[in-house]
């Protein structure tokens, strides 16, 4: 290709269609320059240093790393703080000069290469952008319990943004993991157990990041990796990174529908998950990354490994070099902190793999950044949205995330009625435990416990007392007198409980971040697997204490995982790590100023040894223990209102499914009516239930509504020609298997539904 007629080489151009710039500037590299495109070696945080002036300098490290690849591909985490990187407000970069340091690497990166090329700046944005003073957000699980995709939408157009105002331009984004077994400490990091819910997220954080499809994005909007591709939520027993028991049905059922929605929204990237499929690591899957995600699926996005996965494939190959060579012939594009791609160029002289197939890689790489337009303006970034847009974003989500599991007429929390509340519990006075993993280090007062909401939003002269009473982990009953002393004295207790994945200076640290030795009272989270699903012996001991006063209790779960807690308090609800400002939501929704709207997106199991217990299993006789159930203690979708619904019999449409729904109580509530599918003749055995819609419905006392679910492409893909099914409207799974079906149904050729 020749150079424009201002001399400017053509991939330099504007103007010019970015597969076109593509092809120029990759027809100009060398075989290192491209190798070099293709690592992300670096942790961020060793690419600098405060200075004594209160800036920042570059390192030798850093120095070292772009020499070696003459530039640099990607940077990972150059804006992450936690106690794994150890950067805290001391030591890294906050709101007001994120961006400074970011122009700073970038500007040496630019110089270091011949052809000038930028990097690309890969931050962990889980439920808000993992950097100082980044809006935190509730935890995946909790996103799922709101079923609410227009509102996660809006919050992920949020932490996109703040990403970009930082200088960062390419999130990781947990998505695609399907909550099979609570034990894993990562539930927290997935939607859910159903695959249509986590599909519909999924839809919604990609429009949200990235905007509507376009050929570049938009300075507030970034392209996404959506994690992990795919089902690392199979792992046996609950065990982080352990092997998968597979069949590739399961997986395309189960683990492959949030990944496909994902793709066709228009995900820039994935990422390759650590587990294995049938003796296959996915880093190393190329059925899975090339045949399947590119040919079959057309993804023509970046595949990102994982966290060292690709030098573990040296398992299967021998050493580094040839595992470098077997990720990249697998369809991986771009490595994280691995050593075999470093001798991707030694790979392509020694012939394990082609120049074509690193040609194909880096081409990606390119695409992606000129779709950023890193090439005109490599330290563009966006305006910083307003801090309480993102504060009132992460308070809706909790809020619509509060789930009520059982009522026995103590909720909402009456003022006529009531004039002491006894606060009490671990999780009652503290925010730190409602934030999650992969959270920064927060600023001091930052954030609402539920003890701080409850005095805020309680009505004049109701006396809050409040209590400890027990640690979250060990059985430490010190504190047990005082909390009992002032339940007793109260008209009503409320008792927070839960787990916590705060991790601390002294947690140990796997590698790839993961927590190897989880240290205080650090319960969940990466690394951190549990073969139970009990609390700390002393929250059960203080739960036990003060219902037995005889005041009437409601017990509040801030978890990041489905615990096991009887139902011998009055009220129990729970809340999946709720975010800072979680507190203010969950008071609100004790003193009915908002109700309670969320709806499980995970069957809470009676204890873990009765476990699996997610709904859409095989519709075999799937008989009970002869000590004791099988099933679910809270079905998925399960969650109660401060009214009371009456669903009508579902009938089929001209589009669909319709069903009435009325409001029998006496307060305006939301019903989130869920739509299920049933099989009753398929070629291949079916499962009891499947989700295939839901609706959030707000009625007034009194008021009857016909909701519509039309059935769409989605359905047509899903259901084969000649399969008899039939169609059930409830508010949870468990309600489903009882209710009025519609009459069967056998799919044509072209659905006409």
């Amino acid at each position: 290709m020749t150079a424009t007629r201002q001399g400017t080489p053509p991939y330099r151009d504007p103007a010019a269609p970015v597969d076109a710039r593509v092809r120029d500037l990759l027809s100009r590299m060398t075989l290192r320059e491209k190798a070099g495109q293709l690592n992300q070696r670096m942790y961020g945080w060793d690419a600098y240093r405060r200075t004594p002036d209160g800036g920042f300098e570059l390192t030798d490290a850093l120095y070292a790393e772009t020499e070696r690849f003459a530039g640099l591909g990607a940077l990972y985490g150059l804006l992450r703080a936690d106690a794994w990187s150890g950067v805290d407000h001391t030591t890294g970069s906050g709101a007001s000069d994120g961006a400074e340091l970011a122009h700073l690497v970038q500007r040496h990166v630019v110089a270091r290469s011949r052809l000038g090329i930028p990097a690309l700046f890969v931050e962990e944005v889980p439920h808000g952008h993992m950097a100082l003073d980044g809006t935190v957000m509730p935890v995946n699980l909790a996103v799922g319990a709101t079923w609410d995709p227009g509102l996660y939408e809006r919050a992920a157009a949020h932490a996109a943004a703040e990403l970009r105002a930082r200088g960062g331009h390419v999130a990781l984004v947990s998505a695609l993991d399907i909550s099979r077994d609570p034990r894993w400490g990562r539930t927290e990091e997935c939607f859910g157990e159903d695959p249509y819910l986590a599909a519909r997220l999924t839809e919604a954080l990609v429009r949200g990041m990235q905007g509507a499809p376009a050929e570049y994005f938009p300075a507030d909007k970034a392209p996404v990796v959506l994690k992990h591709f795919a089902g690392q939520g199979a792992t046996v027993g609950g065990r982080n990174s352990a092997e998968s028991e597979l069949g590739l049905r399961e997986l395309h059922d189960i683990h492959l529908p949030a990944a496909r929605a994902g793709v066709r929204a228009g995900a820039a990237a994935v990422m390759a998950a650590y587990n294995e499929v049938d003796g296959l690591p996915c880093s190393g899957n190329r059925a899975l990354l090339h045949e399947l995600l590119r040919e079959r699926w057309g993804f023509q996005g970046l595949v990102m490994a994982d966290g060292l996965a690709v030098d573990r494939l040296a398992r299967i190959t021998g050493d580094k070099v040839s595992a470098g060579a077997l990720a990249l012939d697998s369809g991986v594009d771009l490595s994280l902190w691995d050593e075999g791609f470093t001798h991707l160029e030694a790979a392509v002289e020694r012939g394990l793999v082609s120049e074509a197939a690193l040609d194909e890689a880096v081409a990606r790489v390119l695409r992606l950044k000129f779709r950023l337009g890193l090439f005109e303006q490599p330290y563009r970034t966006c305006p910083s949205p307003l801090p309480a847009v993102g504060r009132d974003l992460s308070t809706a989500l909790a809020r619509a995330a509060v789930t009520l599991l059982h009522n026995d007429d103590l909720l909402p929390i009456s003022p006529a009625t009531v004039s002491r509340i006894a606060v009490l519990g671990p999780h009652s006075g503290t925010v730190a435990h409602q934030l999650g993993d992969y959270t920064a280090p927060q600023r001091p007062g930052t954030g609402t416990s539920v003890l701080d909401g409850l005095r805020q939003l309680a009505p004049p002269g109701i006396d809050i007392r409040h209590a400890q009473g027990c640690a979250l982990t060990g059985g430490d009953l010190s504190g047990l007198p005082e909390a009992i002393a002032h339940a007793a004295a109260s008209d009503v207790a409320v008792l927070v409980l839960g787990g916590s994945s705060a991790r601390s200076a002294g947690t140990g640290f796997d590698a790839n971040g993961a927590a190897r030795t989880a240290v205080s009272e650090m319960t969940c989270g990466e690394g951190v697997d549990l073969a139970g699903l009990r609390l700390g012996d002393a929250q059960y001991a203080l739960l036990d204490a003060v219902v037995a006063t005889g005041t009437p209790t409601a017990v509040v779960l801030i978890q990041g995982r489905p615990h096991v807690v009887p139902d011998t308090a009055a009220a129990l609800l729970t809340a999946w790590y709720p975010g800072p400002w979680g507190g203010e939501a969950i008071a609100e929704v004790l003193l009915g100023l908002a109700e309670p709207v969320g709806r499980l997106p995970v069957s809470v199991p009676r204890s873990a040894d009765r476990l699996p217990v997610h709904y859409n299993h095989k519709d075999t006789e799937y008989g009970g223990y002869v000590d004791g159930s099988a099933g679910s203690l809270h079905s998925f979708g399960h969650g109660l209102s401060y009214t009371s619904f009456a669903y009508g019999p579902p009938r089929l449409s001209g589009h669909g499914v319709e069903a009435h729904i009325t409001n029998t109580g006496r307060r305006r509530g939301r019903s989130v009516a869920q739509l299920y599918l049933r099989r009753l003749r398929t070629p291949v055995w079916p499962r009891t239930l499947e989700l295939c819609g839901f609706r959030a419905v707000d009625l007034a006392p009194g008021e009857t509504r016909t909701v519509a679910f039309p059935l769409g492409a989605d359905f047509r893909t899903a259901v084969p020609p000649g399969t008899v099914v039939e169609f059930r409207v409830a508010a949870s799974a468990r309600a489903a298997l009882t209710a009025v079906p519609t009459q069967s149904f056998t799919a044509p050729e072209e659905t006409p539904l």
